[in-house]
């Protein structure tokens, strides 16, 4: 059996200062002109052309809320026209299933509307369930009264058709008022987001005389002027970009010189809540199609903007460095895709993709207000798109684990071949066999960053392995994904042989107290956690061992360690 010293070396990522992109047209991911359209991993430039249904298709419990709903006109003697609005009929007539049904009323508000609901379903003698109103809070970028109820275990919003305006510098409406179906049909951000299915004559109508016609064509258009739209509310730059990725649909020519062009980046980044912003790019993340979303901003050049950094950091970032985040980004999911989805949760894919975004970034720290050190991926999370501070500590960690994770790939990839003799990782190891030291690292790794270890695992095999300019490759798109889900296989079986898949919920076979009682210790302190260690490390070397016998050794240990001071 060979034996082979580790020593821990870090691993430096982007940014490098030096870094300079060659010429664009040798990466996909880059913006590329009409005769090269068939390039770029057709993301960009493919026309879409979608399967339109001609009419809307109830199902049993939609046909019964849409009954409930014209039984309350009747029975009042109500004229009010009833209309789906937005996703809901976008998706019907694209055949998927939505749940999500909001109502627009003409002249009426939607708490009114309910209180009419209410009082007809109670004289019928049937249940009411979930009435609300939740009021407008412009503030949080809720400009509407919306009335809420729950029919057939279906939630239902309910609001009034509108028609607004607004300041230059807010995305907060100056003047709201009760508008037409046409007036709220413009005012809102896309075409296909635009059509009204009306309850009233069971038919789906298209005021911008082109929201059907984009859906057939696969087109993400705005109802007016795309600078216009965007200006009154510039978080509809990310709305396109958000459908046009989950669709598949291309991004209408005018729109995408409006979202990129430097009044509605400076809109973006002045008008609209940091939260709105994270929101957006979470639900990005999080959907079918993320390198295809980060890809339009990227090339809209509006990934500083929604991903925004402090002035000063160290090291500074490279020219091309969001380049290289989209492409760390897309071979991680086309590795996650290649590896079988059922191998992540939802959560540990979406954080293993934010994790591949933020690579160039891991070494990469700024001084707050109390020159205290903090890594910028916090910053970016907290600040830049204010979600949990749990996600940043979570891609943190996972950086982190990189370094420790890269040096045993060798060993754990060897399949007992070669055998660790010399490690550097701290206290309380010396003791360990060599035949169970990678046990006992992978242990003390895996107990770090928990259900993430597989996350982790993934990203280092794309950084494995480390003698190589991994930034070069992913630049040139040089992923060989084949072989490195081969390795990700092949650590990940190692790692469930040697018994460590939930290592983190072993309990420990001794506690503080029992350590303090075998050394006579009166109060606990550094050595209590230095034992801490040593004895875990026993523990995952005795995976069978008893807590008699790991007292004994420690007993032994201590033993030693008196004679070796006298």
């Amino acid at each position: 059996m060979m034996k082979i010293a580790l020593r821990l070396q870090p691993i430096l990522l982007l940014p490098f200062p030096n870094f300079r992109i060659p010429n664009p047209s040798n990466f996909p991911n880059f913006y590329t002109p009409p005769k090269t359209q068939t390039q770029a991993l057709g993301l960009l430039h493919c026309r879409v052309m979608a399967t339109v249904k001609e009419r809307i298709e109830l199902t049993e419990t939609e046909r019964k809320i849409f009954d409930r709903l014209l039984s309350s006109l009747c029975h009042f003697g109500l004229t009010n026209q009833l209309r789906v609005a937005g996703g809901w009929v976008r998706d019907k007539l694209l055949g998927k299933d939505c749940y999500d049904i909001d109502i627009a009323l003409d002249n009426m508000m939607g708490s009114e509307f309910v209180e009419k609901v209410t009082e007809y379903l109670l004289s019928t003698g049937e249940e009411v369930q979930g009435v609300a109103v939740i009021p407008c809070n412009p503030e949080q970028s809720k400009h509407l009264e919306t009335a809420r109820m729950r029919l057939f275990d279906t939630w239902i919003d309910f609001v009034n058709l509108r028609c607004e305006e607004y300041s230059d510098n807010s995305r907060i409406p100056s003047k709201q008022k009760f508008g037409t179906a046409e007036e709220d049909a413009y005012r809102r951000d896309l075409t296909i987001n635009s059509l009204f299915y009306n309850i009233n004559t069971d038919s789906v109508e298209d005021f911008t005389k082109r929201g059907i016609a984009d859906l057939k064509s696969g087109r993400i258009v705005t109802p007016l002027p795309p600078k216009d739209t965007f200006l009154d509310d510039p978080l509809r730059v990310l709305r396109a970009i958000r459908f046009g990725a989950r669709f598949g649909f291309i991004l209408d020519e005018k729109l995408k010189e409006a979202a990129s062009c430097d009044e509605v980046k400076d809109a973006l980044a002045a008008k609209i809540s940091r939260e709105r912003i994270g929101v957006e790019i979470d639900l990005m993340i999080s959907g079918n199609q993320p390198v295809k979303a980060m890809t339009y901003i990227c090339d809209l050049m509006l990934f500083w903007i929604v991903f925004s950094l402090p002035p000063k950091f160290e090291p500074a970032k490279s020219e091309g460095c969001d380049r290289l985040c989209i492409s760390y980004l897309d071979a991680t999911w086309n590795l996650v895709q290649l590896i079988g989805g059922s191998t992540f949760n939802d959560e540990q894919r979406r954080l293993s993709l934010y994790a591949a975004m933020f690579l160039p970034f891991r070494k990469t720290i700024y001084k707050d207000n109390k020159a205290k050190e903090i890594s910028i991926i916090s910053y970016i999370f907290r600040e830049s798109l204010k979600r949990k501070a749990s996600d940043a500590e979570t891609v943190i960690n996972v950086h982190s684990a990189l370094d420790k994770f890269l040096s045993l790939i060798p060993f754990l990839a060897s399949n007992g071949d070669i055998q660790l003799t010399e490690v550097d990782w701290g206290r309380g190891l010396d003791d360990v066999p060599h035949t169970s030291k990678l046990r006992v690292l992978t242990g003390f790794l895996l107990r770090e960053i928990k259900d993430f270890w597989r996350v982790a695992l993934l990203l280092s095999t794309l950084l494995y392995p480390t003698d190589v300019d991994c930034t070069q490759d992913f630049l040139n798109q040089h992923f060989q994904l084949e072989k490195r889900k081969d390795l990700f296989k092949t650590v990940e079986s190692a790692v469930i042989k040697l018994g460590l898949e939930k290592v983190w919920d072993v309990k420990p076979l001794v506690n503080g107290k029992d350590i303090m009682s075998v050394l006579q210790l009166k109060t606990g302190g550094p050595l209590i956690r230095e034992w801490q260690q040593k004895l875990l490390a026993w523990q995952l070397a005795n995976p069978l061992g008893t807590v008699e016998e790991c007292i004994d050794w420690m007993r032994q240990a201590d033993s030693k360690r008196l004679k070796t001071q006298q």
